[in-house]
């Protein structure tokens, strides 16, 4: 079992930056696949990065590309999504998940994923 806490959720103003993180406990979560997704209201829940175990592998969904930035620290069992030039479209509660096995980026499917977080809010006004 693994149990993952996101924080690091807030209002800010649009161009401003949020770094979310999640943490996991229980059983070790350092060769797994970890990523984050977002569902804003009354929308399906969305893709929005993921990182390899090694940390030398990520992917991102295009709307997010060149503003926010995964990472993780196997030691600390923490994943982290740095956002910068934060966007009115960006508001979502933002979910992070685990992958036990996955290995690799490019299966952007929530199906894939085997353990989630109870979510954070980000709104970003304009």
């Amino acid at each position: 079992q693994v149990q993952l806490v996101e924080s690091g959720g807030g209002l800010v103003q649009a161009g401003g930056s949020l770094r979310l993180s999640c943490a996991a406990s229980g059983r070790t979560v350092s060769r797994s696949l970890m990523g984050w997704f977002r569902q804003a209201p009354g929308k399906e829940r969305e893709f929005v990065a993921a990182i390899v175990w090694s940390g030398g592998t990520a992917d991102y969904v295009d709307s997010v590309k060149g503003r926010f930035t995964i990472s993780r620290d196997n030691a600390k069992n923490t994943m982290y999504l740095q956002m910068n030039s934060l966007k009115p479209e960006d508001t979502a509660v933002y979910y992070c998940a685990v992958d036990v096995y996955g290995q690799a980026v490019g299966v952007r499917l929530a199906r894939r994923y085997d353990y989630w977080g109870q979510g954070t809010q980000v709104t970003v006004s304009s």
